[in-house]
């Protein structure tokens, strides 16, 4: 579907539009112009912002208007944004419940707002007016605000000390799904040796400036790829380097993502515990092994259920399992098996995913081979999710979303007996640096005073990372002195 702006001035806020106009079209274009369907805005800037918006799509016309105090861009695309969301939902009849936020952390604007003082009614309704974002959607990030203060009590005050990912490129396969650096370790076993001697590297320059400098690290998760994909000798190697270099009397958790359960052995559990990591990951994704086949994960719900009770006997006392909604060929009763599975298994944190087609995935460059459930149906079953954490005394303590996600929904981490990841609660909510160690690890670096936020990511092939870890180690070192030490 095409829709043509006619105004040119608008030319850049195109992608803006167009995201919103994805909320309600999978495929559609955004264009400046003329055609038969065709969009425009009249806008006023005298005492207020006043935005008239039309829209002709498939012979109807719609129009709408909205109003906002303050004439600062800001305000202006707030009051465009409406404009365009009440026509597009007066022609699709589809309701967004997140308004017209297009963002993927959304429980930060409520953090915002409750650092001023504000109340959960004045926060809701400010948000409500400027967003359109539904009660439900505000009760819920009320909710998870409370939990994530209640995790980290110091949450704002800790800009001052970082959080360490750790990426190990490295899977027994890749799924359909998936976009991350992710290499079968069957093919690419021998590039592992060269990847850790520039992996331990980065660990012992990057710890050695931290002490230094006297930054305490308050997290440390190690993600990919699969890290437990390489030998267990190989992640004892890497863990030794990581206690030796960073000061871990500081360290609030650790994690290690085993997501893959054929990763999971008892030798490699034996290395977690013997440095005494509790706090794991074991991903079914779905509890059907034709589902698990057709997104090409080579393991069986029978593997997932084994290996979480082994790993259970080897103390893995913080397990964390995830669920994708939406999944191929899957509709609420294969959602009803999985959440009945795992209320078997009873993991300490839950999370709940919904399908994202991502640019670069299998499943989106072969959607026809991909079935999903209709809008419909994925709402349903999330909200079957939703049901199923409440009635088990899961909390949701972080949630985030995504672009083109099923039903413009959003992906909830959930947890009981506050067995929340810390690390989860720091990346989604920006409140401090984020260094990204390892290959295709993406560094955040966020200013303690300004918080202005830097991205600065590492090169995502082993064979590229192993001839530049030194000069990316070196540049990260730099940004770590501008933004530490220039206040000193």
């Amino acid at each position: 579907m095409k829709l043509y702006l006619k105004n040119q001035e608008m030319e850049n806020d195109l992608l803006y539009l167009q995201n919103i106009i994805n909320l309600y079209f999978e495929d559609s274009f955004l264009l400046i112009g003329e055609g038969a369907n065709e969009l425009a805005f009249t806008i006023s800037k005298e005492e207020a912002v006043a935005v008239t918006g039309q829209m002709t799509i498939d012979g109807e016309t719609y129009t709408a208007t909205a109003e906002r105090t303050g004439h600062d861009k800001k305000t202006v695309k707030q009051a465009v944004a409406e404009t365009l969301v009440t026509m597009l939902t007066a022609h699709t009849g589809v309701t967004q419940s997140w308004g017209t936020l297009t963002g993927i952390r959304p429980t930060k604007l409520y953090h915002r707002l409750y650092r001023q003082g504000l109340s959960h009614e004045a926060i809701s309704d400010r948000l409500a007016k400027d967003y359109l974002i539904s009660q439900e959607k505000l009760d819920l990030m009320k909710e998870i605000v409370h939990a994530q203060n209640e995790a980290i009590p110091d949450l704002y005050n800790l800009k001052r000390e970082v959080s360490v990912y750790i990426g190990i490129p490295f899977c027994p396969t890749k799924c359909a799904y998936c976009t991350f650096p992710a290499y079968s370790i069957l093919v690419h076993k021998n590039d592992v040796p060269e990847f850790l001697v520039g992996l331990l590297h980065e660990i012992a320059e990057t710890g050695k400036w931290l002490k230094e400098n006297g930054i305490h690290v308050t997290t440390i998760y190690f993600g990919g790829g699969t890290p437990t994909s390489i030998t267990p000798k190989d992640l004892k190697m890497l863990l030794n380097q990581c206690y030796a270099s960073f000061d871990m009397s500081t360290v609030r958790e650790v994690t290690v993502e085993a997501g893959r359960p054929d990763t999971i052995d008892a030798e490699t559990l034996k290395v977690l515990n013997d440095f005494n990591i509790d706090r794991i990951s074991i991903n079914p994704q779905s509890f059907t092994d034709e589902t698990l086949k057709a997104i090409g994960r080579h393991h069986s719900v029978e593997e997932t259920v084994d290996k979480f009770n082994l790993a259970r006997e080897y103390h893995m006392n913080n397990i964390n399992m995830d669920l994708i909604i939406g999944l191929p060929n899957e509709d609420r009763d294969h959602v009803a098996h999985s959440l009945a599975e795992t209320k078997k298994l009873r993991p300490e944190s839950l999370t709940v995913h919904t399908l994202s087609f991502k640019r670069a995935s299998e499943m989106t460059r072969n959607k026809e081979k991909y079935p999903v459930a209709p809008r419909t149906e994925i709402m349903h079953m999330m909200d079957m999710t939703r049901q199923f954490a409440s009635d088990e005394g899961y909390k949701p303590y972080y949630l985030y979303r995504q672009k083109n996600i099923l039903g413009n929904l959003e992906n909830i981490g959930y947890s009981i007996d506050q067995e929340y990841s810390l690390y989860n609660i720091l990346i989604m909510e920006e409140v401090q640096t984020i260094l990204g160690i390892g290959c295709g690890a993406s560094s955040k670096f966020i200013h303690p005073e300004t918080g202005k936020i830097e991205n600065y990511l590492n090169p995502k092939d082993p064979k590229s990372y192993n001839k530049s870890y030194a000069h990316y180690t070196t540049e990260k070192i730099k940004k770590l002195n501008h933004i530490y030490k220039a206040e000193d």
